[in-house]
């Protein structure tokens, strides 16, 4: 592959994961997008209920997998370090993407806020754990998160710098560990009109969540920063803010 196809190709999947984190936000909250969450026609719960799990379950799988260290050292013997992370985020932005167009709505409704007041509000917090999530990606480098920076880097020079992973603690970091998960969390849960297909997808993300970041991403950063992390972690909460918990 040349730089310049390299190149393109980081481009090509940083937009695929624009369109699919655009497109969340208007899937999870019911706003402009032509199937959300919620629309469409409903089948039996069994089949909804099915689909929709192994939808999700493919995403955690594929997000978890080709995360891990281990897993990243093996692909690379197949593909540049270079394009990995490209690659990485173009398949995650595809599992999202396959689950907008086959999830299967379930349109019980198990809370409704009808106060046009409280609506609002709670509509406010949902946008507001997606400018979380946002922001928490450019204070640690959005660029380098979703592969940019890697292919432009390529593209200048001849050979790629190594990436400067100097363990730093600023702004929302200062608060929780995991800003972004915590911006989905307010996300997904802020919903004036909560159905079983929404509380399905909430609930399962949710558990992931954890999980992911206890049991996976927390050992990574322990094994990686060694003790300057784990020092990090008896200060800042992991999720809840203003706990000062290891595990909250």
């Amino acid at each position: 592959m040349t730089k310049s196809i390299i190149f393109l190709y980081g481009v090509f999947a940083y937009l695929v994961f624009l369109v699919a984190f655009l497109y969340a936000i208007g899937f999870v909250g019911n706003f402009i997008v032509p199937k959300s969450i919620d629309s469409g026609t409903e089948t039996s719960f069994t089949e909804s209920l099915i689909v929709n799990l192994l939808l999700l379950s493919l995403f955690a799988l594929q997000h978890s997998i080709m995360a891990r260290p281990a897993f990243k050292k093996w692909w690379t013997n197949f593909v540049s370090p270079v394009i990995e992370r490209s690659t990485y985020v173009l398949l995650s932005s595809s599992a999202l993407l396959l689950m907008y167009s086959q999830w299967r709505p379930m349109k019980g409704i198990i809370w409704e806020v009808e106060n046009e007041t409280a609506t609002m509000i709670i509509n406010g917090i949902y946008f507001l754990g997606w400018v979380i999530v946002l922001i928490s990606t450019c204070i640690i480098n959005h660029f380098e998160l979703f592969g940019l920076r890697q292919v432009i880097q390529n593209l200048k020079i001849k050979a790629a710098q190594p990436e400067n992973h100097t363990f730093q603690v600023i702004y929302l970091y200062k608060i929780v560990r995991h800003p972004i998960m915590l911006g989905f969390l307010i996300a997904f849960w802020a919903a004036p009109v909560m159905t079983v297909g929404h509380l399905v997808f909430t609930l399962t993300t949710s558990i992931y969540i954890f999980i992911a970041v206890k049991f996976l991403e927390e050992k990574d950063l322990e094994k990686f920063y060694g003790e300057e992390y784990k020092n990090y972690q008896k200060k800042v909460p992991m999720l809840v803010p203003f706990i000062g918990k290891k595990n909250s």
